[in-house]
């Protein structure tokens, strides 16, 4: 539900769009789009990047609106809201932060945000939807390229009602099936999967002294009725500050069920 919060402005607009006046429909999403922000501000979740490239995106939309003509609007508005969310989805994969992954993470335990599996599935879901905005862009761009009289409101010509609405809103679809059902298919199984964590132990300590210490450590952090196995120690331990005696070393593990 938290993805589907962060495309709130553009799914508002896109209903609205050629079914109310420009001016409204660019209005209502951006005043969503703000109140988007103002929630996760007071709520004291971080900044996401589908939000506040949506508040820019209609912040642009509605400028427009009130200094191009009406020609323009009918012909530009949709393809240029396709391409905001196209971007807004593609700068956060090229600056680190997938959207998909700042949503996914909410009420994710540690282990599994750190985890490899969860950084590839979040990671492979949002170049899913950079591809599917990437696609409404292109079609939705082809009408008034190609036809100087093409509008989102021609319901006749098959140019204008395809490329502007059914190939893009198919691809939307498509993005949001296979957000449903990648996942499943893309998680290992639970003993499968590598977790990741630090301990202590002092500057001076042999490698089978850091083994145990490892071992003690990872079988604490998974609780009762599991055990930890295939566990690692990283190459080089970190002194503590203002204790040289002391290092904090990584370590992997994975869990399984503990044999009786």
């Amino acid at each position: 539900m938290g993805i589907l919060f962060g495309f709130a402005p553009w799914i508002v607009y896109w209903v609205l769009v050629g079914n109310v006046p420009f001016h409204t429909a660019v209005l209502v999403a951006l005043a969503v789009s703000v109140a988007a922000v103002v929630a996760a501000r007071v709520s004291g979740s971080p900044g996401r990047t589908l939000e506040i490239g949506a508040l820019a995106t209609f912040l642009v939309l509605t400028v427009l609106t009130f200094t191009v003509s009406r020609q323009f609007m009918e012909q530009w508005l949709q393809p240029l809201s396709n391409a905001g969310i196209f971007l807004v989805a593609l700068t956060s994969a090229l600056i680190g932060r997938p959207f998909v992954r700042e949503f996914a993470v909410v009420g994710q335990p540690k282990e599994v945000i750190e985890s490899e599996t969860f950084a590839r599935i979040t990671s492979v879901l949002t170049w899913i939807w950079i591809a599917a905005f990437a696609g409404m862009t292109a079609s939705s761009v082809i009408p008034p390229i190609v036809d100087g009289d093409a509008t989102i409101l021609d319901v006749h010509t098959p140019l204008s009602f395809l490329c502007y609405w059914v190939i893009p809103y198919s691809l939307l679809g498509v993005a949001a099936l296979l957000t449903r059902l990648l996942p499943d298919r893309m998680v290992p199984p639970p003993e499968e999967i590598v977790r990741k964590t630090t301990f202590v132990a002092f500057a001076e300590a042999e490698i089978d002294q850091l083994i145990y210490l490892a071992t003690e450590h990872a079988n604490r952090e998974v609780g009762a009725g599991k055990e930890a196995y295939d566990i690692r120690i990283g190459s080089k331990g970190v002194p503590l500050v203002g204790d040289d005696t002391r290092e904090s070393w990584p370590s992997t593990y994975k869990v399984r069920d503990r044999k009786r």
